[in-house]
């Protein structure tokens, strides 16, 4: 084999005529000498939801539909999770785009908090897969208002004493 010429932070040249693919994921370029490895979407899906759940303002993951479902398969005992409500993923051999559906804290920035958001999943994602998060989209459906009883303003209040005693 012939010596290169390499600079820091490089990798040698896969030599012509070699075969074998790489489907690693964060892989170098050369190819799978012992087999490959593939991550799934639900695995990706996972760490990118509790990646979301982790940063301080999110409420919660999902629209009220997708909370409303994953509920209701929860409840069925011995059910598979197959996909993370509020988090969809696209998954390719050294990329991933992820979208992410959450429920806001009221008074939380929600500009920082989607900033927070995207550097916590693709952190996460990366370093626990190594892929490469190409995108982190978040869609904020909802922010959570957290009165008590005492203030909420839209609790029923009654106008006037009861009439009936």
């Amino acid at each position: 084999m012939s010596e290169q010429n390499l600079t820091p932070g490089t990798t040698p040249a896969v030599p012509t005529g070699a075969t074998g693919t790489t489907g690693v994921a964060g892989s170098t370029g050369a190819p799978a000498s012992r087999g490959i490895t593939r991550i799934e979407d639900i695995v990706v899906s996972k760490i990118a939801g509790l990646a979301t759940r982790e940063v301080s303002g999110v409420h919660s993951l999902g629209g009220g539909t997708a909370r409303v479902v994953g509920a209701l398969r929860d409840s069925f005992a011995g059910s598979p999770t197959l996909s993370q409500p509020g988090v969809h993923v696209e998954v390719g051999e050294h990329q991933a785009v992820v979208d992410v559906t959450i429920v806001a804290e009221f008074g939380v920035a929600i500009h920082e908090l989607a900033e927070a958001i995207r550097r916590n999943v693709i952190t996460a994602i990366e370093r626990m897969t190594g892929l490469e998060v190409t995108e982190v989209n978040v869609l904020v459906h909802d922010v959570h208002l957290d009165f008590g009883p005492e203030e909420d303003p839209d609790a029923q209040q009654p106008d006037h004493a009861p009439r009936v005693q």
